[in-house]
């Protein structure tokens, strides 16, 4: 399978960390969530709505997120409004990106727009959580 020979890899790439995945379509939640795991990635979620999403933003210890900007016909903001007061980064994952107005809110967050291949993702997490850690040595994580 593709996906474990990716994270031979590079298990190591999220070790030890844990992620937020707040999505609405299964499928896609399940990639996600796999795709992270295979990377070393402690998964939380999936999460298909803005409630449940709320209930891991308010509580759950984590390390980062990956957002869907709409959740069916719902917006992610109380989500991304929680985890930014939390300090916890996240990017968001779409199909919407280009004319969602939620984007207006948090211009600086990555945002990848669907489909993209599972190393995008990675790849964007790792420079996410590098500038979370360490905000002088990175300029640039979208």
């Amino acid at each position: 399978m593709p996906r474990q020979e990716q994270g031979n890899s590079a298990a190591a790439r999220l070790s030890g960390v844990s992620i937020l995945v707040v999505e609405d379509e299964a499928l896609i939640a399940m990639e996600i969530a796999a795709t992270l795991e295979d990377e070393g990635a402690t998964v939380l979620g999936p999460a298909s709505t803005v409630f449940r999403g709320l209930k891991y933003a308010k509580a759950e210890p984590l390390s980062a997120a990956v957002l869907d900007l709409r959740l069916n016909a719902e917006s992610v903001a109380p989500v991304a409004r929680i985890l930014a007061s939390r300090g916890i980064p996240f990017l968001f994952y779409s199909g919407q990106i280009p004319s969602d107005p939620i984007l207006a809110e948090w211009p600086d967050v990555p945002a990848i727009e669907k489909p993209a291949l599972p190393g995008a993702i990675i790849e964007a997490l790792e420079r996410l959580l590098e500038m979370h850690r360490h905000p002088d040595s990175v300029t640039n994580c979208g």
